[in-house]
């Protein structure tokens, strides 16, 4: 006999499902689900500009590079102020603060804001540094909490009404060539995982709940890392993976216990994040070395597990899988590999339409644009060219920031065909990859938070 179930009891768990935190379209991290850029959700528009499709835009009280993430009804995001703001003219490090920004999802309304002071001494604002700053790492979320982590400030935990949890001090390195720091948190179970590569040369697990630690791994040399570990799941066992100079490697999320590791890029810095899909974890070097590996193994896999190696150019964006084909940028091009074999299955120039775009205030002539010499330094032809983003996909688009606000869309297949080039012209710097949730694009520069969404639509109404 059928056991009935009282309608009471439905509603009741209805109404729940309803008012819960966690929506089904959240984007709670660094690329999103499991950081693999690719959303479940109807695709935003394709075309937009300053005067079209934007649902609206915000000015950010400071400037910044990391991603927004959606978290229910708000889009979260992080930025620095009171140093910093020009190279001609830094100021006093005493007065550098790290801020959490919330803000309504549907309507860019401000919800809330957290500060925290930095820990001095900081790295110094010039040179390459100066190129993403003091707020370069996305935050995170398991749906009830947000998690930041800034260099040497160290992990911090908020609720989602912006009260502070905890904070932990994981190092105080300054990493390669006083490049900074700039490596995404992630939340696996009860653990948070902080790449504190440049201030410790390690991965640090901190329990999410106190901020306590764990457990930590690192090896000498780790300080030239910037890329997000991703969770990959074999025979019901979670491994997180990450790239480190000269190899991959795998731990146990939980204890932080080595499982695997093999052979990887023999360069000392990495910038790309590895993604994976059914069980195969994929790398793109920005200096050639790029390979394909069996997750699962144990030990050292690089005889027994790697699918292939090729020496395939990336660059700092991080590659994107989808359906048998890795997606990547360069400078001022998109490359298509076969997910199978790393063939290469086209490579092409994006569309740069407009003037070149306005460096920021203070920052034309910094020593990281001297160091580029004719490429064009952040106010000309090499900066709109240059792509610090990783690239997202929705439906069946490819969607590729470029740093002077191109936004290129390309149709992914076979054969390269962008179907549309856009241009917001803030003067600002685009390094931020976007969010998508819904059928909306989460966009930021250093100045401002856009909401990209086909005119006459809401959240709401979806």
């Amino acid at each position: 006999m059928p056991r009935l179930v009282s309608p009471v009891l439905v509603s009741l768990v209805l109404i729940a499902a309803c008012c819960s935190p966690l929506m089904a379209s959240d984007w709670l991290r660094f690329r999103g689900p499991n950081g693999s850029g690719v959303s479940a959700d109807a695709a935003p528009p394709i075309e937009w500009s300053n005067d079209k499709n934007v649902a609206w835009k915000i000015d950010l009280p400071g400037p910044g590079s990391s991603c927004p993430i959606v978290v229910g009804g708000k889009v979260i995001l992080t930025c620095w102020t009171g140093y910093g703001l020009s190279t001609e003219d830094p100021g006093d490090q005493a007065n550098l603060k790290r801020m959490v920004l919330c803000y309504d999802r549907e309507t860019g309304e401000e919800l809330w804001t957290a500060e925290a002071d930095a820990k001095l001494p900081e790295d110094k604002y010039e040179g390459m540094f100066a190129q993403h700053g003091y707020a370069s790492h996305t935050p995170t979320s398991d749906g009830e909490n947000v998690y930041v982590y800034f260099g040497r400030t160290g992990a911090l935990a908020y609720n989602l009404d912006g009260e502070k949890l905890w904070q932990t001090d994981c190092g105080d390195g300054f990493g390669m060539s006083d490049w900074g720091s700039a490596a995404s948190p992630v939340v696996v179970d009860d653990v948070l995982v902080c790449a504190a590569t440049a201030e410790s040369s390690a991965l640090i697990g901190l329990d999410k709940k106190t901020g306590e630690e764990l457990w930590r791994y690192g090896e000498d040399g780790w300080n030239g890392c910037w890329g997000t570990p991703i969770v990959v799941e074999v025979d019901g066992r979670k491994e997180l993976v990450y790239s480190a100079p000269e190899k991959l490697i795998a731990l146990d999320p939980a204890t932080g216990k080595l499982l695997w590791h093999c052979v990887g890029s023999e360069s000392n810095s990495i910038t790309a994040s590895v993604v994976a899909n059914d069980g195969i974890v994929y790398f793109i070097g920005n200096r050639g070395a790029s390979l394909a590996v069996k997750a699962g193994g144990e030990g050292d896999v690089t005889d027994t597990h790697i699918v292939w190696r090729e020496n395939l150019q990336g660059s700092i964006p991080s590659p994107i899988y989808h359906e048998g084909r890795l997606y990547g940028v360069g400078r001022g091009g998109m490359l298509c590999f076969d997910a199978a074999n790393g063939d290469r299955v086209y490579q092409a120039r994006l569309n740069m339409p407009g003037a070149p775009a306005d460096p920021p205030a203070g920052e034309a002539n910094n020593d990281g644009e001297r160091r580029r010499g004719g490429r064009g330094g952040r106010g000309g032809a090499g900066f709109r060219n240059m792509s610090y983003a990783s690239p997202v996909i929705a439906g069946d688009y490819l969607y590729q920031i470029g740093r002077g606000g191109d936004g290129h869309v390309v149709k992914l297949g076979d054969e390269f065909n962008e179907v549309a080039t856009n241009v917001l012209t803030d003067g600002g710097d685009f390094s931020a990859t976007p969010a998508i949730v819904d059928g909306t694009m989460y966009l930021r520069s250093n100045k401002h938070l856009y909401c990209i969404r086909a005119a006459g639509e809401s959240v709401a109404a979806r």
